[in-house]
């Protein structure tokens, strides 16, 4: 009978020991400002967050437009959120001399700090919905805008992959893209008084041990990597990296709203296609992009005067007289309008 109330004893022990570790925080809201609030799983309704708030797996956290707030893990591993981000702690395990964790950034950016002990094998993961890095031991930036992710890294090396397995090394000082879960892009150094050193130094601003006084730079910051990301693809599209500057511009579609960002973008994809890929078809659609969904942007005249060529090379001569015609009608003192009046005394004859 004793050895019998011993074990029941013994067991109701581990039972106990087993529930308190599982429900052992992941980490807890160590500073915040502005609008910050969590929820403990996926489709229910957040709920206001306060300093000291203790996380669990599976819960997620969300910053607003002007909120901020620093996770703290048990490991001492930072995870600071920017404004507009929304974060899942999916899964957190800590072990005798093992770490793991899996973090999923639906959308937003942060910086991480992660801890790896001496000794200690560790295994974190942040994902977005269409990238992953990998990490043991890293400090980096991270910034999901839609279906692109930009990636800024200070401390250690991490790897960045998409869909695919193929990864590619963020390292100290350098920045990795991807879009829609493709291969990410080689690194980049970022080189000091540049567009991108600009924008690392604004998103370390924002990620800072405090929140910054305003979130201009951190609103701001998708359309100057954007901006970056065009000029870049000019390069590598000199550079004769045709593929490369194609993909590059799309992450500039995919990482800004602006129109005039975004009509650079397409006139850039339009000139490679056209001058380098021998692709009249698909340049003439990232001219009619331009000309239909953005009417009020300098690059439109651009763009009406190269889909007519287009047109013309592709042997749709009636619907190039009418895209000359529309030109000369919209630009009539414009840069082509000679031009244009030439092609259409051609098309005429």
């Amino acid at each position: 009978m004793r050895r019998l109330t011993a074990l029941f004893i013994m067991l109701a022990v581990i039972f106990v020991f087993s529930c308190v570790c599982f429900a052992a925080p992941a980490g807890e809201i160590k500073a915040m400002s502005g609008d910050v609030s969590y929820r403990d799983r996926n489709n229910v309704p957040y709920n206001a967050a306060a300093v000291g708030t203790a996380l669990e797996k599976g819960w997620w956290v969300k910053t607003g437009a002007d909120g901020w707030a620093e996770l703290l893990l048990p490991d001492g591993t930072k995870i600071t959120l920017a404004n507009n981000t929304e974060i899942e702690i999916t899964e957190f395990t800590m072990a005798k001399k093992k770490k793991e964790a899996v973090l999923n950034l639906m959308q937003g950016k942060i910086k991480a700090n992660i801890i790896k002990p001496v000794g200690e094998k560790m295994n974190y993961t942040v994902k977005s919905p269409s990238a992953v890095i990998g990490v043991r031991g890293t400090e980096f930036m991270m910034m999901n805008q839609g279906f692109a992710n930009v990636f800024f890294g200070n401390e250690g090396v991490a790897d960045v992959s998409g869909d695919s397995k193929e990864k590619k090394a963020l390292t100290g000082n350098t920045v990795v893209q991807n879009t829609r879960g493709y291969v990410p892009t080689d690194p980049v150094d970022i080189k000091p008084d540049t567009p991108l050193a600009t924008a690392k130094q604004n998103f370390s601003d924002i990620t800072a041990a405090q929140p910054p006084k305003d979130w201009e730079a951190s609103n701001n910051l998708p359309h100057i990597v954007a901006r970056w990301n065009v000029n870049y693809g000019h390069y590598l599209a000199d550079s004769g990296k045709y593929e490369q500057a194609l993909y590059v511009f799309q992450i500039a579609l995919d990482l800004t709203s602006s129109p005039e960002i975004r009509s650079d973008a397409r006139l850039e994809r339009g000139a490679v296609y056209a001058s380098f890929l021998r692709n009249p078809e698909a340049a003439l659609s990232e001219y009619l992009l331009v000309i239909e969904e953005y009417p009020n942007v300098p690059q439109r005249e651009v763009a009406l005067f190269q889909a007519a060529m287009t047109l013309k090379e592709l042997g749709f001569n009636d619907q190039a007289k009418q895209r000359f015609q529309q030109y000369l009608k919209e630009y009539p003192t414009g840069k082509k309008a000679g031009n244009a009046e030439t092609m259409l005394n051609l098309l005429n004859k």
